[in-house]
């Protein structure tokens, strides 16, 4: 039986969500920023970890500068 990566205990088939290569349970599968629960391919991924495409992705890893708008323009600390 697949153990969930963030939980660490057994995924049953029918609470499983698949992404990133892992069985997750469908309630542990979160941004790791701002903790929004995600759906398989539709988030973002960094070093094995999820994160929703926007705003966290964007404004973590995406390009930064002043003056591009949306979420890249500002930076999380």
């Amino acid at each position: 039986m697949p153990k969930c990566p963030r939980c660490d205990k057994e995924v049953y088939f029918a609470e499983k969500k698949t992404s990133l290569g892992k069985d997750w349970h469908a309630f542990c599968l979160k941004c790791e920023k701002c903790k929004k629960v995600l759906q398989p391919g539709s988030h973002a991924e960094h070093e094995g970890k999820p994160y929703c495409n926007n705003p966290c992705y964007s404004a973590l890893f995406g390009p930064g500068g002043f003056g591009r708008g949306g979420a890249e323009s500002y930076k999380f600390n």
